[in-house]
């Protein structure tokens, strides 16, 4: 929404979002990490700070990734950069008004339960900042959390979206700290749902092919 302040996670997806929101008035930044579209909606004047309640007219983050406009962020005054330990707190997070975290998983079960570093007892990722900026967006006053995730991995073999989790998974988000889940079969919201509802949430998401034994199991 306008005004808000975005969090976007590492990876191809929740990257891309920022694409789609160039169209959009007065957003704030406060990431773990500045993407490429994060520096390009500064660029752009989408992303002027206006409302921030903390670091207002600056984009905060803890890094730069390698493939932004780093000359245009080199000296300039609307980027700050802190320390990890900082814009990854909790208490920052959630002190800052319309904190909107997006960020992606690689499965997740029927209860929300998200796996996103690694499935069984292969690791593919990192612990990063995905469940502090999931947790401080819902504390934050009028924040918001996003989990985005394709339907299906392998070419469409599997389903991302699982009864259980591999035994092993590690949980990088908590279910009740889950709020929207987006695949591009649609959005469905988890907070205030029984256990048997956010099963019947998710599967209307996943991909249909993998939709009647999600139901059976």
């Amino acid at each position: 929404r306008d005004g808000d302040t975005v969090q976007m996670g590492i990876g191809a997806i929740s990257e891309s979002i920022g694409y789609f929101l160039m169209d959009k008035n007065d957003l704030g930044i406060h990431s773990e990490i500045m993407t490429v579209t994060h520096v390009e909606l500064v660029k752009r004047g989408v992303a002027n700070g206006k409302y921030k309640s903390m670091h207002k007219g600056k984009a905060v983050a803890a890094m730069i990734v390698g493939a932004a406009d780093l000359q245009f962020v080199d000296n300039n005054p609307a980027f700050e950069l802190y320390s990890v330990t900082y814009t990854n707190s909790l208490l920052t997070i959630a002190a800052q008004h319309s904190q909107v975290a997006v960020n992606s998983t690689l499965a997740i079960d029927l209860t929300g339960q998200a796996a996103a570093e690694g499935l069984g007892p292969n690791m593919y990722s990192g612990v990063g900042g995905q469940m502090t900026f999931m947790m401080g967006a819902m504390y934050s006053k009028g924040g918001r959390s996003i989990m985005v995730v394709p339907s299906t991995a392998k070419k469409g073999q599997l389903s991302r979206i699982v009864p259980m989790l591999e035994p092993g998974s590690t949980i990088t988000t908590p279910r009740q700290y889950m709020d929207y889940v987006v695949t591009e079969f649609g959005i469905v919201n988890l907070q205030g749902k029984s256990q048997r509802q956010r099963a019947e949430a998710l599967i209307s998401i996943a991909h249909p092919d993998f939709q009647a034994e999600l139901t059976k199991q």
